[in-house]
């Protein structure tokens, strides 16, 4: 169809089609019809627009099903609206002529119903045009109401409603006949007619004044007669229009004109009414004191409960301001109900009643409030209990009337008093301690109330206050376990206080901090005591309630049935899992007995349970004979009964009994199901055994699985079939048919994406029964349409349209029942995952389609696109939520909103994972909306907008609240949101976190003001860093909050900024970062966390923030350091306290999660401080140029180590203590008989397992700063005076014991701290966790290597062998598990600490061994090092070999062509060139340099030993740097390599007697090893110059060390001339001592001469080339300047004379050979008069060489002159003012 774009029906191929699929075409055709029509041109619509009519009236005729009228009508209302509407009143005259046929078969009730509803349409959408037929239509429904049936009846009032919405104030003249005509419609018998005559009056009362007026009082008592006998339906559309009508009484819409002797109604009179209605029915006086009489309830449940709802409905519509200013007089009102004697007259009407109460209180209270509104009615609910004291005391003589009426008024007080303390939390604690309220006294005053309903109470609103204020819990345990001992006589003070202390340690698991572990112990003690009193009642107890059971009977006795049923299945459910069998055969008969009996009963819940308890059975007997045999029961029941109930109950049964069983695997038996099940679901005749075969089938389906699969086409065809025909009257039959389409979509999977006929069959029914479940106004089938239409979108998402889906989503927002909103949310979660920008689109759109809110007038009713979406009984909800809440916020605000209206966990939850969801997609591209929406949500509340006032730049005023402004519901806000939960404000909080945390991965501009500012000049980006003053007014509102949650929301907010934006660099004030202009907001952020009645996880928070903040190094002035410094003291004042505070107040791991936290701030503080100070002492550094630059100092930071230093000597005992006990409690399980018996310092033995995640988080960061403390004291014990500890630090006094016969000397206790600090290093870096933080590992690092710069540690490891090989051991495995460059460059400095611990151990041995047996004998002098006289070393004992491992695994990963076996591999580097960057370089020096010390802590036989490694790796690092397989990098490589070559050239082991000539033949084999590399390959000639230049050094170092006693140079000489480089290195040799430099003058200055002569042959074409000619003329040039020498000076000078050119050929020469030319022409100049004998006497000999010599300098000469002649010839041209270049 919606290829053919045509409007028309195609009627050749729907006649060619069978009767169901005809239905099926006939209803696509309308569908598309209706979305069509709006978007065709007018004339086509004219065109078309006969035939079409013609084609819809057939339609009409042709008895449509109840999805099909409703399309049908909004498409002739369409096209007479689009088209030509003057034929309009011939559809209008057909449709009554319809309504007026005297055929009343069957067969024609469904076109009278089709008549009906386009009647209604019509005058709907077309309004007064058709103003001159209303009136005869009205009449005429009017008349046929008298006789129609049910479905009838119904669509009437359906129909005048749409007449009365479409006509307005016009159709005024009809107003009282239709009222009349819906007074009896609203009592029928039929649930459904009820309903629609409900809504028919509410559009009635919009402007039939007399309905809220003169008859309101009638209205009021047909409404509460229409409550009689009602469902939920019923109740919920009678509610909304007495609810309405008693609001309008009170506050008209409308101005009315006054009559003699009328006046307004109050509010006492609408409170009459609604009282009448509560107690007495509507019934009359006469009635109901008869009934009072005859002592029997005159009003039933159904009235009370549709007066409950009535009542939410009218304080809903008055609003939260009304409520505010009335709420006393609405708790009167309530509390008279409740304690009135026709309330109470029966225990069961009693608590109907109470719970209605608390209905209305919860509702309105809790939904309608702000916080400081509920405040103030927590408040008033407290003075109302307090005013029944006097009943509840024991001592006063009262009334048993009086204490009955006073229990339910308490109940129903301090059940909602206690619903709004834990609501409000912690923002409610200033009203527990307001004297003058006493709230917490009056509350437990109830616990001694004769009523035991009272005390119960009473004890559950003391959980409430324990869940909301955790702190309250220990107090009031203590304050009721002190009250039970002292009235232990008095029966009603043990059930009360005992109930109290119930509730509060019940409360406990819901309070993140818990209580005390000694009280608990206390409690259960107490508890102890008086279950003995309670025991000798059981068996008493028990025979009364068998006693009581065999007496029930009727109603009472089936509700008992239905808990025995419940309590059976619960038993066989703990049989299956614990997998135990049931019993004997004579336990199993009778339960079966019992099950098959209720399957058959009368209540439907029985059944229920019955048919659960059967699969229950089954999972136990695990039998299959026993399981056919329950199926063939089941089957012949159902093809021999004919009632409803056996054929209901048996049906789920069939589905049931394979619940537990993995399903249905039989297909004859799925095959037998599905056929009976099939048969019953048509039964027309019974709605209710269609209801529960549908629901059967569901299960069915879900059961069978993949099995399932040959059913599936006849499924979606009876589905869709049924879906077309039954009536809306029958909702039941349509939810089970939702659950069954829902199962068959399921089932189908993704198979619903394909392409083949069959599938898109099948997807088109699935598309068309979520449609016409979309249609029904009841909200389950609504919700299992948008359920449907999910799982399309899950398996098939192309197919399914957003641009209609959302916006039914966004409308079904607003709805009133919890299941659709639950899946209306969950859709949307899924939507937002993959399409969250179309979704919020949709959205907005939708907004700007709304239609107006006087929808009377001609042409201004309802848009077509917003009737596809939505009914128009719903178009007034739309306008009133979604044009305020969308249109202003978007769909993500009206999630905000919904948030914070709901109470459901799961529906909460789906709501912010759609916003998360949402944020995600689009938080950055949108940042400033989603930031400002952040905000307001953050701002929706009194309190925070007080907050937002304080002028936080002046931080003394910082904590100060306007406190004295008056409580308001909904008006202390300006933005879009009003009194938002705390819930809701912490949510969007954290959504701020997320925001900073997506920037983060997104533009560097994010991060960066300069760059920010200047991209956002020419491109229209957003970043969040300009959003940074929003950001901290943020925090700083959320952190000072009344709300505890809140505050830990806004102080991690808070951190995640510091973090963040601390190095972000001020772009107007150069040296200044952009977080400093901040410091008062920060500073007054933090302040009320350290309060001393704060909790102790926001202390901990805020000392998190502290320390992140003092760290950051933005704060600049040291008054304002000083501050939060002294938050940090006053933190560490409260450690020193101890527990006896918290203790008492919360669990003890409390205490120590606070401890720890404040220990670890500290730590940080001292961290940053010791390296902030070691920088600015550091020549050279950053830090110092900084302030040597600004000539100031930096008192911030130099101060900062001043006043961390004050406490030190408190820290340091502290951070001993945490970390004595964080070794304890790392010891493995089979170790734990060896922890202590009362615990440790901070924690206690019965809290273990709590403990151990607070000091997980917090011991690295504590170990580093130890580490730098004992750094700073050099192990040098100090007494520093008592610690203030809160209890002995036995385990961690490391020797400070006052017993004089345990004291260590300060040589042990440092070696135990050196132990401690080394023993937890080397547990966790072992450890085989590979999800450790890399923060961690770095603070054990950096911690080892503060101690090994005390020298004191290195002699104690240098001196234990062991240990370093252990150190080493652990420290290779970590390099090569751990990726990151600083966990690896760390391992490496520490390698070298330990290498040079060694080093200083072995001098120090040597030095002794010296000093003891005198100098004269040294030669005899014991060895010490490695290897000792063997020179070998051992694997896993030898700290040299362990280091040889770990440095040849650092070099082999960077460079892998120093292996011969990875460079020949073909998967190897082999050759190619491997880019290091600037830390790998660094890595390699490292290793090098480590490897350079390793023969210095050998034997002279070790170092030899030892030595082959290490100059193989040196001379591979270097030829590899040389010849350019390292990159760019190479550069910054060398020196590293050289100054390792040089620590191995000066090494001791090179001097040593033992290994001297060893060492020298070894370095003789690497110098010819580094020679011979200069003629492999020929890469070396175009390294840059600097790097062999700045090598040649170092090998001339190497020369002359290797042949110092050597005069065989042969074997080295023969390839040092192969490389043009190499004449710079013999430039430095020729000129070295004599006893080095003979060798190679000897051996290579007649190849120099050779090589110089065959240059005229062959001349230079580069710049290599002729810059290793110009070396070897220096090279020969140094051999003349040699004394002992032979006069070389008449070989040079021809060389010098070859290489000059005539003027012919170097003018055609190239670059090369000119400048060689003019050196050889300089040299000769030079030269020529040192030597000027040689000089003549050759020139004499050679006038060919002359000839030559004078014509280069002639020519040198003319080119001279030449030059000199330019200036002159352009100087006209020269600029007037003269740049000074010359400034010597």
């Amino acid at each position: 169809m919606e290829q053919t774009h045509s409007l028309l029906l195609n009627e050749e191929a729907c006649s060619q089609l069978r009767e169901h699929q005809r239905a099926e075409f006939v209803l696509e055709w309308l569908r598309f019809l209706k979305k069509l029509l709006p978007a065709t041109d007018r004339a086509d619509v004219k065109k078309n627009q006969k035939r079409l009519v013609e084609q819809l009236t057939t339609v009409l005729t042709g008895s449509p099903g109840p999805p099909t009228r409703l399309l049908l009508a909004q498409c002739l209302a369409l096209v007479y609206r689009v088209g030509d509407s003057l034929t309009s009143s011939l559809t209008v005259d057909r449709c009554n002529d319809i309504i007026r046929s005297k055929d009343d078969s069957p067969s024609f009730l469904p076109t009278r119903l089709a008549a009906v509803a386009c009647l209604g349409v019509l005058y709907e959408q077309l309004g007064r045009l058709l103003i001159n037929s209303f009136k005869e239509s009205v009449a005429n429904l009017l008349k046929a109401t008298k006789s129609a049936e049910s479905q009838g009846r119904c669509e009437i009032m359906l129909c005048i409603e749409k007449i009365l919405k479409g006509l307005g104030v016009s159709a005024m003249s009809c107003h009282r006949d239709i009222y009349k005509t819906a007074r009896t419609c609203l009592t029928d018998r039929s649930m459904a007619v009820r309903c629609a005559a409900a809504k028919c009056l509410l559009e009635l009362q919009r402007e039939a004044v007399f309905l809220w007026s003169t008859e309101l009082e009638n209205v009021a008592t047909l409404c509460f007669r229409a409550f009689e006998g009602s469902n939920y339906d019923v109740r919920v559309g009678i509610s909304k229009l007495l609810g309405t009508l008693l609001a309008s009484a009170l506050e008209p819409r409308q101005a009315i004109a006054p009559r003699p002797g009328s006046k307004r109604n109050s509010l006492k009179e609408v409170m009459e009414l609604l009282s009448s209605g509560f107690l007495r029915g509507g019934a009359g006086f006469l009635r109901a004191s008869g009934d009072m009489l005859k002592g029997i309830s005159s009003v039933s449940r159904d009235v009370r409960v549709g007066t409950t709802q009535t009542c939410v409905v009218f304080v809903s519509i008055l609003g939260g301001t009304w409520l505010e200013t009335h709420f006393s007089c609405l708790l009167s009102l309530l509390m008279e109900w409740v304690s009135h004697a026709r309330a109470t007259q029966y225990p069961a009407d009693a608590v109907s009643c109470r719970c209605c109460a608390s209905f209305i209180l919860r509702a309105t209270l809790g939904t309608l409030l702000g916080e400081k509104a509920q405040i103030a009615a927590a408040k008033e609910i407290c003075q109302l209990i307090s005013k029944q004291k006097r009943v509840g005391n024991l001592e006063a003589r009262v009334r048993p009337a009086d204490v009955a009426a006073s229990q339910h008024v308490l109940v129903c007080a301090l059940l909602e008093l206690g619903s709004l303390l834990q609501d409000l939390s912690s923002t409610a604690a200033p009203l527990l301690l307001d004297t003058s309220i006493g709230m917490l006294d009056t509350v437990i005053s109830v616990l001694l109330h004769p009523s035991a309903s009272a005390r119960l109470a009473a004890a559950w609103c003391l959980r409430c206050v324990a869940v909301g204020m955790p702190a309250q819990v220990a107090v009031l345990l203590d304050r009721c376990a002190e009250r039970l001992n002292a009235l232990k006589s008095c029966p009603e003070a043990v059930e009360g206080y005992s109930a109290a202390i119930a509730a509060l340690l019940g409360a406990v698991q819901l309070c993140p901090l818990g209580i005390s572990h000694s009280k608990g112990k206390v409690y259960i003690t107490v508890a102890e005591q008086y279950i003995c009193c309670i025991s000798c009642l059981r068996a008493q107890i028990l025979e009364q309630f068998c006693e009581f059971v065999r007496q029930l009977k009727g109603a009472r006795q089936q509700t008992v049935q239905i808990r025995v049923a419940a309590a059976f299945c619960c038993t066989l459910k703990c049989l299956a899992s614990s997998r135990r069998e049931l019993g004997s055969e004579e336990v199993q008969r009778p339960a079966l007995s019992l099950l098959l009996g209720a399957l058959e009963g009368s209540n439907p819940l029985l059944r229920c349970m019955a048919a659960e308890g059967l699969a229950r059975l089954v999972q136990v007997r695990n039998d299959p004979n026993f399981t056919v045999s329950i199926t063939l029961m089941s089957f012949d029941k159902l093809k021999t009964a004919r009632d409803a109930i056996t054929r209901t109950g048996h049906a789920l049964a069939l589905s049931a009994v394979y619940r537990y069983l993995s399903g249905i695997s039989s297909p004859q038996y799925l095959s037998a199901c599905v056929g009976v099940l099939f048969t019953l679901s048509q039964d027309s005749t019974s709605p209710e055994v269609q209801m529960w075969a549908l629901h059967a089938l569901s299960m069915v389906v879900d059961l069978a699985g993949p099995l399932y699969h040959s059913h599936l086409e006849a499924s979606f065809t009876l589905v869709l079939r049924l879906l077309l025909s039954t009536p809306h009257t029958h909702v039941e039959v349509q939810q089970s048919l939702g659950r069954c389409l829902n199962a068959l979509i399921t089932s189908m999977g993704p198979d619903l994406q394909g392409e083949g006929a069959g599938v898109c069959a099948v997807r088109t029914s699935c598309l068309v029964g979520c449609a016409v479940m979309q249609d029904i106004q009841d909200c389950l089938v609504q919700a299992q349409a948008i359920s449907c239409l999910q799982q399309l979108h899950m398996f098939a998402p192309r197919f399914v349209n957003l641009a209609s889906l959302v916006p039914s989503l966004c409308i079904n927002l607003c709805s009133s029942y919890l299941s659709l909103r639950r899946a209306v949310v969950a859709c949307l979660r899924q939507l937002a995952q993959r399409e969250a920008v179309e979704v919020s689109e949709h959205a907005v759109a939708l907004v700007k389609e709304l239609p107006r809110r006087d929808n009377t007038q001609l042409g201004e009713s309802a848009s077509p696109p917003l009737h596809n979406i939505v009914s128009s009984q719903h178009v007034s909800a739309v306008l009133c939520i979604l044009n305020v809440t969308i249109k202003e916020v978007g769909l993500e605000g009206a999630l905000f909103s919904l948030l914070d209206r709901e109470s459901d966990p799961r529906l909460c939850r789906d709501i912010q994972e759609t916003l998360v969801h949402m944020m995600s997609s689009a938080a950055e591209s949108n940042l400033a909306d989603w930031l400002k929406l952040c905000k307001d949500v953050l701002s929706a509340s009194a309190d925070s907008a007080a907050a937002a006032a304080v002028e936080t730049q002046q931080e003394e005023d910082g904590d100060r609240y306007d406190d004295s402004s008056a409580f308001h519901a909904k008006s202390e806000s300006s933005g879009p949101f009003n009194n938002l939960r705390w819930s809701t404000r912490v949510f969007s909080m954290e959504c701020v976190c997320r925001i900073i945390a997506q920037c983060e991965n997104g533009d560097l501009a994010h991060f960066n003001m300069a760059l920010a500012q200047e991209q956002r000049l020419h491109e229209s980006a957003d970043y969040v860093v300009l959003h940074l003053a929003d950001l901290i007014r943020m925090a700083f509102m959320a952190a000072t909050d009344h709300s505890d949650q809140l505050r830990l929301a806004g102080l991690q907010t808070l951190l995640v900024i510091i973090r963040k934006f601390s190095n972000v660099p001020e772009p107007e004030f150069p040296g200044h970062v952009i977080l400093e202009q901040y410091q008062a907001n920060v500073g007054a952020a933090l302040r009320p966390a350290f309060h001393v009645d704060a909790p102790p996880n926001v202390t901990a928070k805020a000392c998190q923030v502290c320390s992140a903040w003092i760290a950051s190094g933005v704060i600049s002035d040291l008054r304002d350091l000083r501050r939060v410094h002294q938050l940090l003291a006053s933190s560490l004042a409260k450690v020193q306290v101890g527990r006896d505070v918290n203790s008492q107040l919360y669990n003890e791991s409390t205490f120590t999660m606070e401890t720890l936290a404040v220990l670890k701030a500290w730590a940080e503080v001292y961290i940053t401080a010791v390296q902030g100070s070691r920088q600015r002492e550091s020549p050279g550094s950053n830090l110092q140029q900084q302030s040597d630059e600004a000539g100031t100092a930096d008192p911030a930071g130099a101060g900062l180590l001043k006043l961390v230093q004050t406490d030190l000597a408190t820290l340091s005992r502290l951070w001993l203590a945490a970390l004595q006990d964080h070794a304890l409690l790392t010891l493995p399980s089979q170790y734990s008989s060896q922890l202590p018996s009362t615990g440790g310092s901070f924690y206690t033995a019965e809290m273990v397992e709590q403990a151990r995640p607070h000091y997980y988080s917090a011991w690295a960061t504590i170990l580093h700063a130890t580490a730098l403390w004992l750094n700073s004291t050099g192990f040098i014990m100090v007494d520093e005076g008592p610690a203030n500890l809160s209890r002995p630090v036995t385990p961690t006094s490391m020797g400070q014991s006052t017993s004089l016969s345990s004291v260590k000397s300060p040589e042990d206790v440092n070696t135990d701290r050196l132990h401690l600090i080394l023993g937890i290093s080397v547990e966790f870096l072992c450890s085989p966790h590979s999800g450790d933080q890399m923060e961690n590992i770095s603070s054990c690092l950096q911690a080892l290597q503060a101690l090994l710069e005390v020298p004191w540690t290195r002699s104690k490891v240098g001196s234990d062998q062991a240990l370093r090989v252990e150190l080493l051991s652990v420290l290779h495995r970590l390099i090569v598990t751990r990726e990151s460059p600083s966990v690896q460059l760390a391992v490496l400095e520490l390698v070298r600490q330990i290498v040079c611990a060694a080093q200083e151990h072995v001098k120090e041995k040597r030095h002794s061994a010296e000093v003891d047996d005198g100098a004269a004998e040294k030669e005899t002098v014991p060895e010490f090092g490695e290897g000792r006289d063997t020179g070998g070393l051992v694997p896993g004992k030898s700290l040299v070999f362990g280091a040889l491992e770990l440095c040849l695994c650092t070099l082999l990963r960077k460079l892998p062509q120093l292996s011969p076996k990875l460079a020949g591999s073909p998967t190897g580097w082999g050759g190619q060139t491997c880019f290091l960057s600037n830390t790998d370089c660094r890595l390699v020096t490292s290793a090098l340099a480590i490897l350079s010390e390793l023969p210095s802590i050998c034997s002279p036989e070790g170092s030899v030993s030892v030595l082959p490694t290490v100059l193989y790796l040196l001379l591979g690092v270097l030829r590899e740097a040389v010849k350019g397989s390292v990159g760019a990098e190479s550069e910054q490589l060398v020196p590293g390599i050289l100054q390792a070559l040089r620590t191995v050239l000066t090494s001791p082991m090179s001097r040593a007697e033992k290994s001297r000539g060893a060492w020298t033949e070894l370095l003789r084999c690497a110098m010819h090893t580094l020679l011979e590399s200069w003629h492999s390959g020929s890469s070396l000639s175009f390294q840059p110059h600097s790097v062999c230049v700045s090598s040649l050094g170092e090998q001339k170092r190497l020369l002359l060390k290797t042949f110092k006693k050597s005069y065989q140079p042969q074997s080295l000489t023969s390839g040092c001339l192969n490389k043009d480089r190499s004449y710079q290195l013999l430039v430095s040799l020729f000129q070295g001592p004599a006893v080095v430099a003979r060798p190679f003058i000897l051996a290579l200055g007649g190849r120099l001469v050779s090589q110089l002569e065959e240059v005229e042959k062959s001349r230079p074409q580069g710049p290599a080339e002729l810059q290793a000619v110009q070396d070897a003329i220096r090279a020969l040039e140094a051999l003349v300047s040699i004394n002992w020498v032979i006069n070389l000076v008449a070989v040079l000078l021809p060389i010098l004379i070859s290489l000059l050119l005539d003027e012919n050929a170097l003018a055609s020469a190239p670059a090369a050979s000119r400048s060689l030319h003019e050196s050889a022409l300089r040299d000769l100049m030079r030269i020529g008069p040192q030597h000027s004998a040689v000089f003549k006497a050759l020139m004499a000999s050679a006038p060919h060489m002359k000839a030559r010599l004078e014509a280069a300098v002639k020519g040198n000469q003319e080119s001279v002159n030449t030059k000199a002649q330019a200036p002159r010839v352009i100087s006209k041209n020269t600029p007037s003012i003269q740049l000074k270049i010359n400034f010597l």
